[in-house]
């Protein structure tokens, strides 16, 4: 696989690459990003490579990320139009004014408005809802993204970070209107987070939303530069935002490491293979501050997991889903077909089950 090996985002015509490229660290405001003239090169190998999917935020370091990529595609005219660039609002720029973030309608205006100047482009492919804000109406939240879409300012909409039941209601109420719905969810998913298996993914998968997992290496915790061994020596300048591996942490990292081992692979071409193959997965989130960091995570394309690996990195990472996420996937079936084969799997017969009952 490729780059431009393209995928549907979601019940959606949007074709995006399976790696979408995340800018979170374009810009050095925040004390650990990459400077502008790396992050063009690094955007610059991206695209060369077939990659199409830029995503940003307007609070990604105050607003520079997404200047960096304006100043990129400003460059290179006729660029932009074959590139989907994505962006977010929800995050507040300026201090004490209550109106300088979330999801009011006020807000949302004035932060597509500021972040299409920054970006310098007359359109937003992807726009999405950072976060929840608790204080504003969804009706008055989706029917301000719908009249974006209407006015030409956006193309297709997301959400992010929003609680399964939130974003039900919410894709419902947009196609109850006739509003432009969400084709896209984006969550924090990799192998040391999989608490999102439980209502989140199977949510996205009966909506339509195509699943964007950001983190997939949490952090760097899977890159492959943490160990036991090293434990209190080898730090990170994310480490105040993203914390250091705990031992169950280690236990997942070692069997990402067993089998970067029998693949002849990094660690993180692993754990991102694994990521995107997980079910609804259609673009994975990957960064970079460094060339070589983007072509070690493009790496991961090539990388074919077999069923024995998979499973034992799935049983290694093995969330405890919130209810009843483990009682409807585990035992709700096996009463259901009582010791049938159903799409290829065998059910156990439980011993309540083991008589068939007469057809009163």
């Amino acid at each position: 696989m490729s780059l431009n090996s393209y995928v549907s985002l979601g019940r959606s015509g949007l074709r995006v690459s399976p790696f979408c490229l995340g800018t979170m660290t374009f810009g050095e405001e925040w004390g650990w990003g990459s400077s502008p003239a790396e992050a063009e090169a690094i955007l610059t190998e991206y695209l060369e490579r077939g990659g199409n999917f830029i995503d940003t935020a307007n609070i990604y370091t105050l607003g520079h990320s997404e200047k960096i990529i304006g100043d990129f595609f400003a460059q290179r005219k006729g660029r932009r139009d074959r590139a989907v660039i994505a962006t977010k609002f929800f995050g507040n720029l300026y201090l004490g004014d209550p109106n300088g973030g979330g999801a009011g309608r006020k807000a949302i205006m004035e932060q597509c408005d500021q972040s299409l100047r920054r970006l310098q482009t007359d359109y937003i492919d992807l726009y999405w809802l950072h976060n929840w804000d608790r204080t504003a109406p969804i009706e008055e939240t989706l029917r301000a993204m719908d009249d974006l879409v209407a006015a030409g300012k956006v193309r297709y909409l997301g959400i992010s970070d929003v609680p399964a039941w939130k974003v039900a209601q919410a894709q419902a109420i947009a196609q109850f209107r006739g509003w432009a719905p969400l084709i896209a969810l984006q969550i924090e998913y990799s192998l040391l987070q999989r608490t999102v298996e439980g209502e989140l993914t199977p949510m996205a998968q009966e909506l339509g939303l195509g699943v964007m997992p950001w983190s997939p290496l949490k952090g760097g915790w899977l890159s492959g530069k943490y160990s036991r061994e090293n434990a209190g020596t080898v730090t990170s300048d994310r480490a105040a935002l993203v914390g250091m591996p705990a031992e169950r942490d280690h236990l997942i990292i070692d069997a990402v490491k067993a089998v970067a081992a029998e693949q002849e692979a990094s660690p993180a071409a692993v754990a991102l293979a694994w990521v995107q193959g997980r079910p609804g997965v259609a673009s994975t989130l990957i960064g970079a501050r460094r060339i070589d960091q983007l072509q070690a995570n493009i790496a991961a394309l090539d990388i074919t997991l077999t069923d024995a690996q998979v499973a034992a990195l799935d049983e290694a990472s093995k969330p405890s889903l919130a209810f009843p996420a483990d009682i409807n996937r585990l035992l709700a079936p096996n009463l259901a077909f009582a010791g049938a084969k159903v799409d290829g799997l065998q059910t156990t017969a439980y011993p309540l089950l083991t008589r068939t009952a007469t057809r009163y």
